[in-house]
């Protein structure tokens, strides 16, 4: 295996995400700044899925034009683009205009919106892309989509958002937060840390991060160590025509381990799954997706916040490490049982709705004022990401397979699932307000 490919995938699966779970972690730093203030999570949620306009074209395109859209082409398209707009948002996030007599961050919302573009079209091109190299690569590459959220949290650690310090009504008590400590008392407030450095700062890193994702994406096309890693590749030292090429990435990719005589049970990829099969896969893929891109993210403060700042924190971190983890250890144990799938999916579904229960009884979920309830969430976090962040894994290997249409529908039913989340959650959240946040300095649970 060749180093270099396996860390150019990476890199090139970090550029997936990074932008938009770079927003979102910013935003303690960016709502104090804008007329929306705590609106804007909700306007980002609509223009998320305002965006899964790129992935809806690119499989229509597909599906109605197969070889018509030039995927190298898309891909350098929307990595620049989202270079250009992670860049400009350093200059304009605060810039507001006067729209309908109120102001407006109209370039915040514009420039988040091509970057949603660009992140939800990575999942229906950057998969397929990755048919060009062999199937190992496919696992690196998921990787580096799960460092896409643990990197950019990492840096905004560092740069001290959302560190709360608890303070009395007249300024002459100062207290970190510590959820055990019982000598907090209501007459306490929550007040931010000011940031090791600023948002713009932050925007510049994740421009650069693009940028690398962009180099490593060249690199994949055209370094000579990579096209030795591409299935069409010959002992003679030369690749096939390009011709042959493009159809190598249309055709199934067979598992050596699959009888070659085997009768095929549907007219899907190689034939392996019948209809039944296909179907029972992509329901769970979406349904995995809605539950860790939407549901349960949406809820996250509403689960941990009652239980302390720190503890919010630490779920955060923890959850953004396991998803990398779980494709780790797809590495090593890529088992593509489909019972194996349901019994996960069943897991991380169970420990979902503990999460959601938690979240529900807020602010004042069971063992709020004992350590024991800071140490159970923050697990159920990690045990929920991690078997679902796996399965997702599972499924992109046995797609990977059946060929690169197979890959296509899989980005496809990606954004199809975080659609319904979004869909679902949105009103529940924002619009009905049925959830009650906790206030991280004074607990009134009895």
């Amino acid at each position: 295996m060749s180093l270099l490919t396996h860390l150019l995938a990476c890199l090139f699966g970090m550029g997936s995400w990074v932008s938009i779970n770079g927003l979102w972690v910013e935003l303690p730093l960016v709502v104090p700044h804008i007329p929306e203030g705590w609106y804007l999570p909700s306007y980002l949620s609509v223009l998320i899925q305002m965006a899964n306009v790129g992935p809806l074209f690119v499989t229509l395109m597909h599906r109605f034009r197969p070889g018509a859209l030039n995927e190298a082409a898309v891909i350098y398209a929307i990595i620049g683009l989202g270079t250009a707009a992670s860049f400009l948002l350093a200059f304009f996030w605060k810039e507001t205009v006067v729209v309908a007599g109120a102001p407006r961050s109209v370039a915040l919302l514009i420039l988040t919106f091509f970057l949603a573009t660009v992140d939800c079209t990575s999942s229906v091109t950057f998969l397929p892309f990755m048919m060009r190299l062999k199937a190992r690569y496919l696992t690196t590459y998921f990787i580096g989509e799960g460092l896409s959220g643990l990197l950019p949290a990492l840096v905004a650690l560092i740069q001290g958002v959302g560190v709360v310090h608890c303070i009395n009504s007249t300024g002459s008590f100062n207290h970190t937060l510590n959820s055990s400590d019982s000598s907090v008392t209501f007459d306490l407030r929550a007040e931010y840390q000011p940031a090791n450095f600023s948002a713009e700062v932050f925007f510049f890193f994740l421009s650069a991060m693009m940028l690398v994702c962009l180099v490593a994406f060249l690199l994949l096309n055209y370094h000579p160590s990579v096209a030795r890693e591409r299935p069409s590749y010959t002992n003679g030292g030369k690749e096939k025509s390009e011709k042959d090429r493009k159809w190598a990435e249309q055709k199934p990719m067979m598992d050596p381990y699959r009888p070659a005589s085997q009768k095929r049970r549907s007219s899907f990829g190689t034939g392996l799954y019948s209809w039944t099969q296909v179907l029972y896969i992509f329901v769970i893929l979406a349904w995995a997706n809605a539950l860790t891109n939407v549901v349960l993210p949406s809820v996250q403060s509403y689960s941990c916040l009652p239980y302390g700042s720190n503890t919010y924190h630490l779920s955060a971190t923890m959850a953004a490490v396991a998803n990398p983890l779980a494709c780790f250890i797809a590495m090593f144990f890529p088992v593509r049982s489909l019972l194996l799938m349901g019994a996960l999916t069943a897991t991380g579904s169970g420990v979902g709705a503990y999460i959601m229960g938690m979240a529900a009884l807020s602010p004042c979920p069971p063992l709020v004022h004992g350590t024991s309830g800071s140490v159970v969430i923050v697990l159920a976090w990690v045990l929920f990401i991690l078997t679902l962040s796996y399965v997702k894994v599972i499924i992109g290997l046995i797609l990977r397979d059946e060929g690169h249409g197979a890959l296509v529908w899989c980005g496809a039913v990606v954004q199809l699932g975080s659609l319904l989340g979004a869909v679902t959650m949105f009103p529940v959240v924002s619009v009905y307000g049925l959830f009650s946040s906790g206030d991280p300095c004074n607990t009134k649970c009895q």
